[in-house]
């Protein structure tokens, strides 16, 4: 392990509906005026390009190696010396479109990517209709660090972030665009995620009026492996940091290594019929 800590920022917005450039502008000028200098790692929410308009989601799309918003997040990496984990845009690889978390490193260069692996259909969302579903997990380790990749969704399936504390996660990351009438689940299923594994958890969501009477629910949270909140911005728009002790998570993990405890198998026995 390279570093025994590690500082993060979670950037929480509003973003306009289907116009990339204004929402490429807002980031610009939220990091400019609030990331701390000594920040380790930066991280967005979920399709912060184009807010939450699976409309709009196909019309935005872009390479995943190339196109504004490659250029201005490779950009602002190199710009502020700092590993950013870009939330999710749209991507258009081979022929399909995909909800997509690109990782950048410090000196701007693309070193992951995760496409969402659940695709939230119901209530009215149709993303399934306009995006592919991702291939597998993804994990990536910046500055010595393991984090382990999700996207709004995805924290629903308790599974993948299983994998991922199996394969040496130290930070699970969900980054989501969640809506506001679901607040419980999302404070409790994110701090369940953190507890259960012993991970770090980075939660963090996009705020404010969507269109037609919904709104996102803001709520952005950064959480120790024992479920206890280390930063958070519960509304509005702009960055909350905190410090990750790798070393005390450790020695945590050390004290309680309930991971040894995981059998292979848990096969129900139904023990009586109706």
């Amino acid at each position: 392990m390279e570093k025994e800590k590690i500082k993060v920022s979670i950037l929480q917005m509003s973003s306009v509906l289907g116009d990339v450039e204004v929402n490429i502008n807002k980031v610009s000028s939220i990091v400019e005026n609030e990331l701390p200098e000594d920040s380790d790692v930066l991280v967005l929410p979920e399709v912060w390009t184009v807010g939450w308009d699976c409309s709009a989601f196909r019309s935005s799309a872009q390479s995943l190696v190339e196109g504004s918003v490659h250029d201005f997040l490779s950009g602002l990496a190199k710009k502020y010396n700092v590993n950013i984990i870009g939330g999710s845009y749209i991507t258009y690889i081979d022929g399909k479109y995909y909800n997509t978390c690109p990782v950048f490193d410090r000196g701007g260069n693309l070193v992951a990517s995760y496409s969402k692996n659940h695709l939230y259909s119901y209530y009215g969302c149709d993303e399934d209709k306009f995006v592919s579903v991702g291939i597998s997990p993804v994990m990536v380790e910046l500055d010595g660090v393991k984090f382990g990749l999700t996207i709004c969704y995805d924290i629903r399936f308790p599974e993948i972030y299983r994998a991922y504390m199996k394969a040496g996660a130290d930070v699970l990351v969900n980054c989501a665009a969640w809506g506001s009438k679901k607040p419980v689940p999302w404070e409790v299923m994110t701090k369940s995620r953190a507890v259960e594994n012993q991970c770090y958890m980075i939660a963090l969501t996009q705020s404010g009026y969507i269109k037609d009477g919904e709104y996102n629910l803001g709520e952005s949270r950064i959480i120790d492996y024992k479920g206890d909140e280390i930063s958070s911005i519960m509304e509005g728009e702009g960055i909350a940091s905190g410090v990750l002790n790798m070393a005390l998570m450790y020695d945590f993990r050390s004290k309680s290594p309930t991971i040894r405890d995981i059998k292979d198998s848990y096969e129900v026995k139904l023990l009586c019929k109706r």
